[in-house]
């Protein structure tokens, strides 16, 4: 019986992803109004991320981003409900995608670590890059804890073949043979857990960051991407995707210079679109312990 109500739901997110897009943005206008302008959705931790990061911005701008920023959550929820039903040709017109570089690798037969935050729609890239590159896109993702969501969601994000990973399992996963080259994707800019992360200077303050990235990318010793996910700002749900490279010798870089590249890329992003980041999760919820240098330049990563 507990099982009811998440199967009714279920339905109705299956019902709204067969909407046109004009309708799902109308959806996402109302709930937008409902969930900050009614409800103040998390709005606090918004704007004090908001004025922490871009201390020489205005009240007046900042709450100028944050207008534009609520708009583009509730895009993304209903544009990720309609990944359940939208068709591989309907989804092709949405990016634009640059690949040479992708395909330098490929034709390689190299795989390569490809590293992003949560810029734009970062779900449906996910289903893109699956319906238009001939890679073997693997995703590491953190499981939702409803199992019934769980597979819903990961039925969606497997459509068009995309692998998707856990992170307790990245690890060895990132060792499996495939019958093709393969992206390892992974999204490396939540709240990392103090005593392990690498501490650096981000948006103006001091931020840990994941170590999984560079500990993968020197084992596979495979070339290291950022990607980089821009919003259309003249066409509402169409997205832009492209790739700098960090490095081709992981094993080769001084420790934590993998990550202090990518965090930094991603920082330039930010500010160049500073509404097209996820500003709701409390990234900055844990200090830097005392104790570390603020770099941590020292410490070392095995790379075996």
């Amino acid at each position: 019986m507990k099982a009811f109500p998440t199967h009714l739901f279920l339905m109705l997110l299956n019902a709204v992803s067969k909407l046109s897009w004009g309708a799902l943005y109308k959806l996402s206008d109302i709930v937008r109004f409902l969930i900050f302008d009614i409800g103040q959705y998390r709005k606090k931790v918004v704007l004090q991320n908001m004025r922490n990061s871009f201390p020489e911005f205005s009240e007046t701008k900042i709450h100028e981003i944050a207008a534009k920023f609520y708009r583009n959550f509730t895009d993304i929820i209903f544009e990720t409900i309609k990944m359940k039903s939208v068709s591989k040709e309907d989804l092709l017109q949405r990016f634009d995608l640059e690949t040479p570089l992708l395909m330098h690798y490929f034709e390689k037969k190299q795989n390569a670590v490809v590293v992003a935050g949560h810029l734009g729609n970062w779900e449906m890239l996910n289903l893109f890059a699956s319906a238009k590159l001939p890679h073997q896109i693997v995703v590491v993702y953190h499981e939702l804890q409803n199992d019934i969501f769980e597979d819903w969601f990961k039925n969606v994000r497997t459509r068009f073949g995309t692998e998707m990973v856990t992170m307790k399992e990245a690890i060895s996963k990132a060792f499996e043979p495939r019958d093709r080259p393969f992206l390892f994707v992974l999204i490396n800019d939540q709240s990392a857990v103090p005593e392990k992360a690498f501490w650096t200077r981000f948006l103006n303050q001091d931020t840990g960051v994941y170590r999984g990235v560079e500990l993968i990318a020197r084992r596979l010793n495979a070339p290291v991407l950022y990607m980089g996910i821009l919003k259309n700002e003249l066409r509402r749900g169409f997205y832009k995707a492209y790739f700098r490279p960090i490095t081709e010798t992981p094993k080769q870089e001084p420790t934590n210079s993998i990550l202090q590249k990518q965090i930094g890329f991603l920082e330039e992003d930010i500010r160049r679109q500073p509404d097209n980041w996820l500003w709701t999760h409390k990234r900055w919820k844990h200090p830097r312990p005392a104790h570390l240098n603020p770099l941590q330049l020292l410490q070392e990563i095995p790379s075996e």
